[in-house]
């Protein structure tokens, strides 16, 4: 008899704007880490096309950006040293940020709510504000809802693309 319980899930962001010496271009270096996630107690479900988005912040390369869900029993700061324990070893650096790196992974949203300590804010803060994590969220987990804003992946996406109304009392026409 199976667990009648399902897993956990997680979704992760992937990002990537500079080539890695082993795994390639940042294209490939996302496939590499979809790879690098799956282990014991991680489960791969689903992943998102890989898109190109302009870099937010100093950096001039675009970035290849993904997201995948994730099945898992670990608590978030678990998975959170994990991500970080798989950004070492594609040579991640700590240092500027915004600035090039060969891997970043995030966790933006977890299946059972919201989490908040010192370390790590679940879901991510930033996420409701980037077409990026938005999209590729979309196209796998379109009615997965933000447990703090109550709106879906679907909802949040058409809000950030929807042209922003012209306040006409500034300019007459």
């Amino acid at each position: 008899m199976g667990n009648a319980t399902p897993l956990p899930l997680y979704a992760i962001g992937l990002g990537s704007n500079r080539r890695h010496a082993r795994f390639g271009d940042p294209r490939a270096i996302l496939l590499a880490a979809l790879a690098a996630l799956e282990s014991d107690d991680i489960e791969p479900v689903d992943a998102s096309p890989i898109i190109a988005s302009d870099p937010i912040g100093p950096s001039r390369r675009r970035y290849a950006n993904a997201v995948a869900l994730v099945a898992s029993p670990l608590s978030p700061p678990a998975m959170l040293a994990r991500l970080h324990a798989i950004e070492a070893a594609f040579g991640r650096r700590t240092g500027q940020r915004w600035s090039t790196r060969t891997l970043d992974l995030d966790i933006l949203l977890w299946s059972e709510g919201a989490w908040a300590d010192a370390a790590l804010t679940v879901p991510h803060p930033a996420m409701t504000e980037r077409a990026f994590v938005l999209g590729p969220l979309r196209a796998i987990a379109p009615e997965w809802r933000h447990p703090t804003l109550g709106r879906s992946i679907r909802q949040l996406a058409a809000r950030l693309v929807r042209a922003k109304p012209v306040d006409r009392r500034a300019h007459p026409l």
